[in-house]
């Protein structure tokens, strides 16, 4: 019997909401959460709040309630969701609190991610000359990817059209505007090859979840979604990062951090990557969910242009993949993000996700992270 339980879920919408203060959409989404378990905040023996932009995000207890609950506050970069989900998931296991409050919120400017000397190493203007941008490594690693293991311009726009269509079924998704392959390939050239439809946007929301004991979550609710595992990994020397000297050096046997993560993260929750019924990947650009299908275990490289010109990750296939639109439709929040993955898995697995509901609610669900220079996590969960 795993340990821990997620028994509710919640959101605020994610898209651009001006005069709207971060702090103001994660206490939406806790008191959603709250709704969903029919529980109210002074349950909550503890929390953890994660954040980009947002230096305490236990100032959110300002608009929820003075109760003195332990709040503590997480940032790891686009696993931020994961590591506060994995501090919860340790806190219940090790018997410290029974219930608590999972809760990631960011308002980001609009536009790529740029380098940070202090973070890089580089000068200043390094990242404000367009010299290291988000967009141009992940163009690199796909690059590579798609010289090595065959994979073409139209599996790219295969996996961003079918983000795209999904979103249009979420009403909380921020583009929610079908787009053809077409459209997709025919659009400006960001970091070839990968054009700006294939991307994500950095933007505002937030998500939050609540946690407890799965030795009383039939208390709440009678579908409990329990927490296999949750790992988070970094990279090791000679995997394709930011750090490696060269990209063309990177050593082909070393692993990336995804699969070190998913291989501990399967391990731990006893179950094999063919269970797995659905799956939320990060894609901040088509090509990282091609790469992270891979990675997590999924399929072999290469394997991924047949799986998806079959429509094997859409909706109604037999690898469901970020059934309400991922990253590429909702944008990304840095601290919501994965928590909106968990939550669309709790959904699912509910059978309660309404148009964009699979066939046959599934048993085993995946949610991934990634984020440069190369810290991932994955997180397993089960009915």
């Amino acid at each position: 019997m795993p340990d821990v339980a997620i028994i509710g879920v919640g959101i605020h919408r994610f898209g651009r909401f001006p005069g709207k203060p971060a702090l103001a959409m994660g206490a939406e989404a806790a008191r959603d959460a709250l709704a969903d378990a029919g529980v109210t905040w002074a349950d909550m023996q503890f929390a953890v709040g994660g954040s980009y932009e947002v230096d305490q995000p236990d100032a959110v207890v300002a608009e929820l309630g003075l109760t003195g609950v332990q709040f503590t506050n997480v940032y790891n970069g686009c696993a931020t969701a994961g590591s506060a989900l994995a501090l919860a998931s340790q806190t219940i296991e090790l018997g410290t609190h029974e219930i608590g409050l999972v809760l990631g919120m960011d308002k980001h400017e609009p536009g790529a991610f740029t380098a940070n000397p202090l973070e890089y190493g580089c000068p200043p203007w390094y990242g404000e000359m367009g010299l290291f941008l988000t967009t141009k490594f992940f163009g690199m690693k796909i690059n590579r990817y798609m010289h090595d293991h065959g994979i073409t311009p139209e599996t790219l726009a295969a996996v961003a059209e079918k983000n795209y269509r999904n979103g249009g079924l979420n009403p909380h998704a921020h583009r929610r505007t079908p787009l053809t392959s077409e459209q997709i390939l025919g659009s400006r050239m960001v970091n070839h090859p990968l054009t700006q439809y294939m991307f994500c946007s950095p933007n505002e929301g937030a998500a939050a979840l609540v946690v407890c004991s799965a030795d009383v979550a039939h208390r709440y609710t009678d579908t409990p979604v329990y927490l296999r595992s949750v790992v988070t990994r970094t990279r090791r020397y000679g995997a394709f990062e930011v750090h490696t000297p060269s990209a063309s050096l990177a050593a082909d046997h070393v692993p990336a951090p995804t699969v070190d993560a998913a291989r501990a993260a399967f391990e731990a929750a006893g179950v094999d990557p063919r269970d797995v019924g659905i799956a939320q990947l990060q894609d901040t650009d088509a090509g990282a969910e091609v790469i992270h299908m891979a990675e997590v275990g999924l399929c072999a490289d290469g394997e991924q242009n047949k799986l998806i010109a079959e429509g094997a990750t859409d909706l109604g296939g037999t690898l469901p993949v970020n059934t309400d639109g991922g990253l590429i439709a909702n944008g990304e929040p840095v601290g919501a993000s994965g928590l909106r993955q968990v939550r669309e898995l709790v959904l699912q697995m509910r059978g309660r996700a309404g148009e964009r509901q699979v066939p046959n609610a599934p048993r085993v669900g995946l949610a991934q992270l990634y984020g440069a220079p190369g810290v991932a996590a994955v997180s397993i969960l089960s009915t």
